[in-house]
Formats: structure tokens, C-alpha cells, sequence
């Protein structure tokens, strides 16, 4: 991820939404050394804040609703969470929570694009979102997988502005050409249950050690440390309760 700071349109902070947020901190202080901080408001709804040294990366939260699956979900950070709203269900996506405010901390709305592949949008007042990217247990790129690219495209085009990067096997989504993510078509070696959705890789430096710490830790390697074609050394890990990450040795990202 080139962005060095939040950034209107782009990436600004990654939350998991897990059936169990107790064993979550365990693994991932294991994995990436991250401290965990829970929010004592009861209005917090045990919303759990997660620090490399001092700087919040992401964070941890409950399941909200019957049938949410444990998933990690990117959010972008925008000027106004109600418009990009509205374009986005204008554009064909779907309104799922919001947009509410959140303490005096910002504005968010949590959407669905086209293909059902889940995201939200951040306003920030007080809290801009993630103070530090691209280091080492940070956040460093985010991927779509859809079965649609050309649909995808054109919908978070429209929708935040998007530029496109001519990468034949593997497009890229960049604001004024300063990359963020990529975009992975879900063709037909999928399984037909894998459904549109949003990745965050998590950057690191040691992919090897990263992937082994954290299938010893409990998690499942889906995609083991694989180096890229002209790309980086990545790998994708489920954990324990079932969520995807991936992650990436640092300073490759793009």
C-alpha cells in the first residue's frame, strides 16, 4: 500500500468481527504481537482496539447479528459516509448497518457492493483510523476476490474514484495511480460456496515464520508462503474461528 496515513478512498482500518473475542486476542498477540485494549463503555459493545506498541492497527468486535460469519472486513475512509452511501446503492450495492455515528470518533456505514462482497466506509472526526501502515504486523495491501471483475470494476470506480492498473493477471486499485489493492478473479477452480469478498494482508517480515507461528498457534494455512510472480512472498492464513488474513513481507506490497 503506497498511502502512508488514512487517506480518503483508500484503506484507513481493518476490524474483525469473531465469535470469540477472548481467544482472538491470545492468537493474534501470537501472531503479530498485537496488545489488545477493550472499550469498558457498556454502549461499546465490548469493542476491543488492537496496538502495535502504541499505535492502534485494527481492532476486535462481537458478532452483532444471527448469521454473521467471523470475518475480517476493510474499511475506507471517506469524506462523507451518508453520500458514499447513496452512491453506493445508487451503483447497485446494498445498505447492510448505517450510516451511525460512533461516539464522537466518526461516522460509519457498512455495505455490500454488487457480488455481496462486504466493506465499510469510515468518516473521522476524532479517530482517523489506523496510525501506522505497511510496517511489520501492520496493515499493508487489501484484495478483492469476485467472480465478476468487470462488474467489480466498474462499481468501486464509480463508487470512490478508483483508478485500474493494467496488470493483465492481476489489476490493481490505486488512487491518482498510487496502489492499495488488487483484485483476484474467482473463476472456476473455486469451490462454488467461496463468495465475493475482501481480503487485508498484513505486512510482514518474515513470511515463513509469520505462517508457521500462526498455524502453531492454532490457524489453518490456506495458501502457504508462496512467492508471487513478480509479485511478493505471500501467504493466507484462517484462524482459529474461522477468519481469512493474509499476509506479505513488508516493503513489497504492490
Amino acid at each position: 500500500m503506497k498511502m502512508t496515513e488514512p487517506t480518503p478512498g483508500a484503506p484507513c482500518w481493518v476490524e474483525l468481527g469473531t465469535s470469540d473475542v477472548a481467544a482472538a486476542k491470545v492468537y493474534y498477540r501470537e501472531v503479530f504481537g498485537w496488545c489488545a485494549e477493550t472499550d469498558p463503555r457498556p454502549e461499546a459493545g465490548g469493542y476491543t482496539t488492537l496496538y502495535l506498541g502504541e499505535a492502534p492497527v485494527a481492532a476486535l468486535t462481537p458478532l452483532r447479528t444471527p448469521g454473521q460469519p467471523t470475518a475480517w472486513t476493510v474499511s475506507f475512509a471517506v469524506r462523507d459516509a451518508d453520500a458514499l452511501s447513496a452512491a453506493a446503492t445508487e451503483a447497485g450495492g446494498r445498505l447492510l448497518s448505517g450510516p451511525m455515528d460512533v461516539f464522537d470518533a466518526g461516522r460509519f456505514a457498512v455495505l455490500a457492493d454488487p457480488e455481496g462482497a462486504v466493506f465499510s466506509v469510515w468518516q473521522a472526526r476524532s479517530f482517523a483510523g489506523a496510525a501506522v501502515f505497511n510496517a511489520p504486523g501492520s496493515l499493508g495491501w487489501v484484495e478483492l476476490a469476485t467472480r465478476d471483475s468487470e462488474a467489480a470494476k466498474a462499481f468501486y470506480t464509480t463508487v470512490f474514484g478508483w483508478t485500474v492498473g493494467t496488470h493483465e493477471d492481476y489489476p490493481q486499485w490505486g488512487l491518482d495511480g498510487a496502489d492499495f489493492g488488487g483484485l483476484s478473479a474467482l473463476d472456476e477452480f473455486y469451490p462454488e460456496d467461496i463468495r465475493a469478498h475482501w481480503l487485508p494482508y498484513f505486512a510482514v517480515a518474515d513470511v515463513e515464520g509469520t505462517a508457521a507461528r500462526a498455524a502453531e498457534s492454532g490457524g489453518m494455512l490456506l495458501v502457504p508462503p508462496t512467492e508471487v510472480p513478480h509479485g511478493p512472498k505471500v501467504a493466507v492464513i484462517r484462524d482459529p474461528q474461522g477468519a481469512s488474513f493474509g499476509i506479505h513481507r513488508v516493503g513489497t506490497e504492490g
